[in-house]
């Protein structure tokens, strides 16, 4: 009995340790912000702590001017196995779905809303939200062994909300496959159908990363910002419109000092001083 209590101490001791770990952890260097999932043991789930802190952090990294670029990694075997299924199943309502959904389109919305690229760092497993979740970053970097899926029909729940983006990153009939099948597809194929940007070995994904953070950071802020912001808005449009609305931002984008500043440079056979203005 006594090694038995100690087992359950142990393991109470152990979960109390996790619950007082931050779900999300945070480092800043140089302009660039890392967020990291850091539910290992829960393969990173989507709880609504998780959901949460992802919100806060991402609302406080938009304002901050001096944040150019995000990463956005994970902990442990899983970059996100999706939503929590057991916090799921322990409210059988619907207005508490509701909100789950929202908060978690929330979360995803601001990612593509907020002024600095981000970039997912997968380190393994993205399925269902998970898989929602490369797809609303700007850029995603995998390992060459992660896999990815919108696996809910598999138990019945056709994946919806992970639809909005992943039929944003891939053809129609690619994301109709993984929605209706629930099938894995390798990191190569993610790369092939346009999921992610780039597959490689595991002992080069920090530094492939590096490029692209590098490459943006070496650019004017201002440019980067308004890139953005215009990319995915002029989505939504018709061609007419999104072209009109393209030609005033790229007006607004020549009023910038940068903008005089870059051309110049280039006429002068140097390399820019951005001043983000």
């Amino acid at each position: 009995m006594g090694a038995v209590a100690d087992s359950i101490s142990d393991k109470k001791v152990a979960d109390e340790k996790v619950a007082d770990e931050p779900a999300i952890l945070r480092a800043d260097a140089h302009g660039v912000t890392t967020l990291t999932l850091n539910r290992p043991k829960q393969f990173n789930a989507m709880s609504e702590a998780v959901l949460a802190a992802l919100q806060k952090e991402l609302d406080a990294i938009a304002g901050d001017s001096s944040v150019r670029v995000v990463i956005l990694a994970a902990k442990g075997k899983a970059f996100c196995a999706g939503h929590d299924l057991k916090e799921m199943r322990a409210r059988l309502e619907k207005t508490y779905y509701d909100s789950l959904f929202a908060q978690c389109s929330q979360m995803m919305m601001t990612i593509n809303r907020m002024p600095q690229p981000v970039i997912a760092k997968v380190q393994g497993l993205a399925t269902a939200a998970g898989c929602q979740l490369v797809a609303a970053c700007d850029l995603a970097v995998a390992v060459d062994t992660a896999q990815f899926a919108t696996s809910g029909i598999r138990v019945g729940l056709f994946c919806s909300t992970p639809a909005v983006a992943v039929s944003r990153n891939v053809s129609r009939k690619h994301a109709m496959e993984m929605l209706l099948t629930g099938e894995f597809i390798d990191a190569h194929k993610a790369q092939k159908e346009g999921l992610i940007n780039r597959a490689v070995p595991a002992d080069q994904v920090d530094a492939t990363v590096q490029e692209l953070v590098d490459s943006i950071v070496s650019k004017s802020s201002v440019a980067v910002s308004i890139g953005k912001e215009m990319f995915y808005k002029q989505l939504e449009m018709g061609m007419g419109e999104a072209y009109d609305y393209a030609a005033e931002m790229m007006a607004c984008n020549m009023m910038a000092d940068d903008v005089g500043e870059g051309i110049d440079a280039f006429m002068q056979k140097r390399e820019p001083v951005w001043t983000g203005k």
